[in-house]
């Protein structure tokens, strides 16, 4: 099989657990966060320092990637994969939430958008179906299905509409992308109302997709309410399938995702703060460009055996990212995905053990948010 999910254990006390999924480009060990490529490329990262960390997939955004350098461009390279030099997964997003974030750009039909680029202006149209040829073309393992992502706060009429629409728009999709190796995810939305939920998971599963997303989260709301929407979502999802829940990275979060069930992760915060002199330690966040760490010839996290705290101080990489040196964002975003990537390995194993709410407070009683 081209694609194929396993569950391989439950957690006895909460409902985190540990899978594997089986792609054309390898093996996925769930629960697992994958680092964001947004233009074919993990900013400041290579392939081969990826697999050195340990990611074993990544996503690329077909938006971006549609607009430049163009999905034909990409599909005459072989696809993403020999274009950037990755054997390993991908996933790519439909380029929905990029459409919609530029609200005043765009205009919305039953048909699909239309929208300007925000590059220069040019105008656009991406449809269900022609966000799954784009996806065809770029070759990814995982391909997401085009759903509108409504703004939030939204009120509850306009979300039943834009959820109506968005599973009429994910049952085109699954109809173009039949005879494929490529896995369609579909997206369950409907804000923060339980019934919108429930209804848009019900839905998708009369259509059938190997794998689902949560959508619609981490876009403004408030902590609680994500979690709160996470409780009553995930339990009516079904358990031989991946879930992954779109656009969430911080640490707690991925803490707090896996107890609820999550099996996927993405998100662009451990690189983009990385450039901004941020960077995740086991005792929380620290802004190492700050004056504090100018003398501070520490590791970043002296509980981390990653090549840049092995090899280089807080002091150091302050000085990097203060003269606008390459080096500087490379080596915060090599320890900021590091981490992350390290800290899913350690709950996998703690789920194993049965041992995961013995990891969780042991996390908290260090980690300060």
């Amino acid at each position: 099989m081209s694609f194929n999910f396993e569950l391989l254990h439950q957690e006895k006390e909460t409902a985190a657990r540990v899978g594997k999924i089986t792609t054309v480009h390898g093996e996925i060990e769930t629960p697992i966060f994958m680092p964001v490529g947004t233009q074919a490329t993990v900013k400041s990262m290579t392939p081969e320092e990826l697999w050195e960390i340990g990611s074993q997939i990544i996503l690329a955004n077909t938006y971006h990637l549609y607009l430049r350098p163009g999905s034909k461009l990409i599909a005459e390279a072989g696809g993403l994969h020999e274009f950037m030099h990755w054997d390993g997964p991908i996933l790519t997003d439909s380029g929905g939430f990029q459409v919609f974030s530029l609200s005043d750009l765009n205009e919305i039909t039953e048909e699909g958008v239309y929208f300007r680029s925000h590059l220069d202006g040019s105008k656009h149209f991406i449809s269900p179906e022609i966000s799954m040829e784009i996806q065809r073309d770029l070759g990814s393992d995982i391909v997401m299905a085009f759903d509108e992502c409504p703004p939030h706060p939204a009120d509850y009429d306009y979300l039943a509409k834009s959820l109506e629409m968005t599973i009429r728009w994910a049952e085109r999709c699954k109809k173009e992308m039949q005879d494929t190796e490529q896995a369609l995810f579909g997206i369950v939305q409907g804000g923060v109302y339980r019934d919108l939920r429930k209804a848009s998971v019900e839905a998708l599963l009369d259509i059938g997709f190997p794998g689902y997303a949560i959508g619609g989260l981490s876009v403004g709301e408030k902590k609680e309410e994500m979690l709160e929407v996470l409780d009553f979502t995930v339990p009516v999802m079904p358990e031989d399938k991946p879930r992954y829940l779109m656009g969430v990275g911080t640490p707690e979060d991925l803490l707090e995702g896996v107890k609820r069930g999550i099996d996927m992760f993405d998100c662009v915060l451990p690189t983009r703060i990385a450039r901004h002199g941020a960077v995740f330690t086991s005792h929380g966040r620290i802004t190492v460009r700050n004056a504090e760490y100018a003398r501070d010839f520490t590791p970043l996290d002296d509980e981390c055996d990653c090549y840049v705290c092995q090899n280089y101080t807080r002091g150091y990489i302050r000085h990097l990212i203060k003269r606008n040196e390459i080096l500087g964002a490379r080596l915060t975003t090599y320890h900021n995905l590091y981490f992350l990537i390290n800290l899913m390995e350690e709950m996998r194993d703690a789920i194993q053990r049965d041992r995961f709410m013995e990891f969780y407070r042991k996390f908290y009683q260090k980690y300060k948010i």
